[in-house]
């Protein structure tokens, strides 16, 4: 899939340590999944916000390569030198709502990925859609961003549509398309789950609506 495994993202490592640069410039391909969904309104900001967070990630590691080697060391460094501030600010707070947006897509496409679907109407990507903004982002938006996306499903594109602008126009069998995804998910899913258990190790999830 053109644009899911335009670059790979390193395997997880046994000790769960993350390196920041790899993990950067693997995820920086993926805010244009975003445009493949249609209805700007709604998932513009959610590619800015995404590619935004990227930007503040990236700038943290540039400032000291060696000190933030990995994310870990990221959410370690800012603990110590902004005390009560921590966790609500820096690049800890970019790569908390990062996650958030990568939840989104990884349960979208694994909803898609696991034949979920409307049997009514099996070219709509609605149920996986709701499922993906339930879990990865609907607890941390205020009820004007929860009525605005749920209003957004009646925009989203058909499956057959979404499979093939993410393979970038190019006509590709819907299975070919579905194993490629799970391809990816395969080697996504462990990492992103990885940060998800930092966090909740490291007490630096915030519950706050946006």
């Amino acid at each position: 899939m053109a644009l899911l495994l335009e670059h790979e993202f390193k395997p997880l490592p046994a000790d769960k340590q993350i390196e920041t640069l790899p993990f950067l410039e693997a995820v920086a391909h993926l805010p244009p999944f975003f445009d493949c969904l249609g209805t700007p309104i709604v998932y513009s900001p959610v590619k800015a916000d995404l590619t935004g967070n990227i930007k503040k990630i990236r700038a943290v590691y540039d400032s000291n390569p060696a000190k933030f080697k990995t994310l870990q060391n990221i959410l370690e460094v800012e603990k110590e030198l902004h005390g009560s501030a921590w966790p609500k600010t820096g690049a800890t707070l970019a790569l908390m709502w990062l996650k958030r947006g990568l939840k989104f897509i990884l349960v979208l496409l694994q909803s898609i990925s696991d034949g979920e679907r409307d049997e009514e109407h099996p070219n709509l990507i609605r149920v996986n859609a709701m499922k993906a903004y339930e879990i990865a982002l609907k607890k941390y938006h205020g009820w004007m961003l929860q009525k605005l996306f749920t209003g957004s499903v009646y925009a989203l594109p058909y499956k057959s549509d979404l499979l093939k602008a993410l393979e970038k126009g190019q006509e590709v069998k819907e299975e070919e398309s579905i194993e490629k995804i799970h391809q990816f998910l395969t080697r996504v899913t462990p990492i992103l789950d990885a940060i998800y258990e930092m966090y909740t190790k490291m007490n630096a999830e915030l519950s706050y609506k946006a």
